[in-house]
């Protein structure tokens, strides 16, 4: 069947051309040069079908027909293909006939065959195509209907020839076979019986293949014992599970306790962001569906979204990639951080700005229209502060490192925390700011700030916790620095994409739509590499809490940053763009990818420096929340979005997408509701894995106290 499909293939390329040629709308026989075209090529196909079948016949009745040399080795060689009722009857020596295996696979000349077959489909092309060059035959008698009947007379007599004599030789090469088969079954007869060691082979293999087991082979007196220690909750064995068993995390490890605690407290500073940042905006989800909630000016919508997502962005989202980034810049280094102090100090400041820049929102006093950088420039100068001490720590630790080389996590860690720098000044500094400068500074500063900032230090973070997890080296060293530096090409072009059709200069616009294109290198190398180190592990994720974060962060890495290519061109910006698909958007990369990947790398670290970990259920339903309540967020922001959008460009009102945008609301409130939960069982798993009492630190301590009675009492 595959080969027929190969033929067909190639028959249709040989032919296609030529029906192309042919169909000449100024020709008035085109359906005639349709015609004779098909019969010819249609003909010649069968019949090259057909002289090939003839070929495979001649070469399997000359293998039929071939002198058997029996000897005993190929004699021998035979009876492991025999079962064990034919061997019965080679002994008894009775009639005997053995079933042969399939033949072996036909040897050479398929693409000789190919290569005929496609040249005769060319040389119909050419018949076909000759004529003025512009694929008109030169006369109409091989045209003419007349011409037709003749061929299709000719054709069927000639198919059916070549047919029956298929059919003919089909018949001799059964005979053969049958032939053959029994010369083999008169010389295995003659052989039992002159060969006495053949036939102690022919007895021991009948005994092989009637061997069974007895159900006891396994069994034994002594009492199993797991010297090992490879069994782990027996006593549970027989017991209904509902959630499958996890592997226990990595024991605790020799890290410097002061170290610990800078990085503890920049992850819980960091939930507690993540909880009190989801809680407005799980409000603001509840204002989309009941907009007259209430008549507080503190609590409006344009002052509670700018906390929400200035608090997830600068609170959440910047300490809990510092906090991890101060545990993989030491020990991809093999160095101790330079400064445990500067630390702190960074972790004042930044929580410093978090608080003040909330304060300020919540009372009205704000940058103006800036997404992202509603903070004043007091604000963004103390969290500045906070990140160039952070840049200064990461910088000596790497200068201290002990090898020769430096990773590629703190390639991108570093260059994440420089590009913040840069993007806070940029962003506040003043004297480019004005009239349209404004607008562009506004675009670099809101998308390099998730690309070249949390985007660019998560990536740093995957680069060397998804290789630990896996126990697996990373797939492709140059695949990471190819979109590394691609990314750094390509994101800081792009800000302007969400100014299309505005009074920016149309070749800036186009220089942005250009650079999101560019982005689907970074973006497909980096998948491939992170794809591929999954590549023969995708069995321990059934087994593993951490790894289905890590997964789903690269999977919406991948989509979330293509649909942002997709978003920039023209055609699809002036549909989506000012509506719920941009919102939806936002949350599929900063939430899909920055927190999902942060809450894997999280759930890695933590029970290394704390040596207590989770419920392995809460870790499930934090995972299933998120991941679900994502989708009810996103998947009908998108749709609903895409709606709207096409109804602008018809020229519909503007409230009509209002009211046409109701029933998405009311699943983007469901959806954020589901979020928002997942977090507070996070909050709670961060607890147990930093204050609680765990159970085998109680068994230690009773276990400890009986020993020291007891010593006592010997003494």
């Amino acid at each position: 069947m595959k080969k027929i499909i190969y033929f067909l293939f190639l028959f249709i390329l040989g032919t296609i051309p030529a029906l192309a040629a042919s169909n000449n709308d100024g020709d008035t026989n085109t359906v005639n040069n349709l015609l004779f075209d098909f019969v010819l090529a249609s003909g010649l196909f069968i019949f090259l079908i057909l002289v090939l079948w003839l070929a495979n016949l001649c070469s399997r009745l000359k293998k039929e027909t071939m002198v058997i040399d029996s000897n005993i080795r190929e004699l021998s060689d035979q009876i492991s293909g025999f079962e064990s009722s034919e061997l019965e009857r080679l002994i008894n020596v009775q009639k005997n006939k053995r079933i042969k295996q399939e033949n072996s696979r036909r040897r050479g000349g398929t693409g000789l065959k190919s290569m005929a077959l496609f040249t005769g489909f060319i040389l119909i092309n050419k018949l076909a195509a000759a004529g003025d060059g512009t694929g008109t035959p030169t006369g109409n008698i091989m045209t003419s209907p007349g011409m037709l009947i003749m061929l299709t007379l000719i054709l069927i007599p000639l198919l059916a020839t070549v047919y029956f004599i298929g059919v003919k030789i089909n018949g001799f090469v059964k005979k053969a076979h049958q032939i053959r088969i029994r010369r083999e079954a008169q010389s295995l007869v003659k052989l039992v019986d002159e060969d006495k060691d053949f036939y102690d082979e022919v007895l021991k293999r009948k005994s092989a293949l009637e061997y069974t087991l007895t159900d006891t082979e396994l069994g034994g007196a002594t009492a199993a014992e797991d010297k090992k220690a490879l069994l782990h909750n027996i006593a549970e064995v027989n017991n209904p599970r509902f959630f499958s068993s996890k592997r226990k995390a990595s024991g605790v490890h020799n890290i410097d306790p002061n170290l610990v605690k800078l990085i503890m407290l920049y992850l819980g500073t960091a939930t507690c962001w993540l909880v009190i940042g989801t809680s407005i905006g799980e409000y603001l989800g509840i204002k989309f569906v009941s907009p007259d909630v209430d008549h507080v000016s503190w609590l409006s919508f344009g002052r509670l979204r700018p906390v929400h997502t200035n608090m997830v962005f600068w609170g959440w989202s910047s300490l809990a990639m510092i906090g991890l980034g101060y545990y993989v810049v030491g020990t991809v280094s093999n160095a101790k951080i330079a400064s445990i102090k500067r630390g702190y100090w960074s972790l004042l400041l930044l929580n410093t700005a978090v608080i003040s820049g909330t304060i300020c929102l919540m009372s009205g006093i704000n940058n103006g229209g800036g997404e992202y950088r509603e903070y004043t420039w007091p604000v963004m100068l103390v969290f500045a502060a906070g990140i160039i001490a952070t840049l200064v720590n990461y910088i000596q630790t790497i200068a201290r490192r002990q090898t020769r080389d430096i990773y590629i996590s703190n390639w991108y860690i570093i260059a994440a925390v420089m590009f913040l720098t840069v993007i806070v000044l940029v962003g506040y500094i003043p004297w480019w700011q004005n009239g349209l400068g404004e607008t562009i500074v506004q675009g670099y500063y809101m998308h390099q700030a998730v690309g070249m900032w949390f985007m660019l230090f998560s990536l740093g973070l995957i680069y060397y916790f998804l290789p630990q997890q896996l126990n697996t080296p990373i797939y492709s060293y140059s695949l990471g620095i190819l979109a590394f530096w691609s990314q750094i090409l390509f994101y800081t072009l792009i800000g302007t994409h969400h100014f299309i059709f505005s009074s920016i200069p149309w070749w800036l616009q186009t220089i942005a739509i250009v650079g999101s294109m560019g982005m689907l290198i970074p973006v497909f190398s980096g998948t491939t590499n992170f794809l591929m180190t999954f590549k023969g592990n995708y069995h321990k994720i059934a087994r593993s809490y951490t790894l289905p974060f890590y997964l789903v962060g690269i999977i919406f890495y991948f989509t979330g940053s293509t649909q942002g290519t997709a978003e920039a061109f023209r055609a699809t910006n002036l549909i989506w763009h000012f509506t719920d698909f941009t919102v939806a958007h936002s949350h599929l990369t900063m939430y899909g990818i920055i927190a999902f990947m942060l809450w894997g790398c999280i759930y890695t670290l933590l029970p290394r420096l704390t040596g207590k970990e989770p419920k392995q259920s809460l870790v499930g339903a934090h995972f299933w929340l998120a991941l679900i309540g994502m989708l009810f967020y996103t998947i009908p922001l998108m749709t609903g979005g895409t709606i709207k959008g096409m109804g602008w460009v018809a020229g519909k009102p503007f409230i009509d997408g209002v009211v046409l945008m109701a029933p998405y609301w009311l699943w983007r409130a469901i959806g954020g509701s589901l979020m928002w939960a997942s977090h507070l069982v996070f909050a709670w798993n961060m607890y147990v894995m930093y204050a609680s009492v765990t159970e085998i630190d109680e068994r230690k301590k009773v276990f400890d106290q009986i020993i020291s009675i007891r010593a006592n009492t010997t003494v």
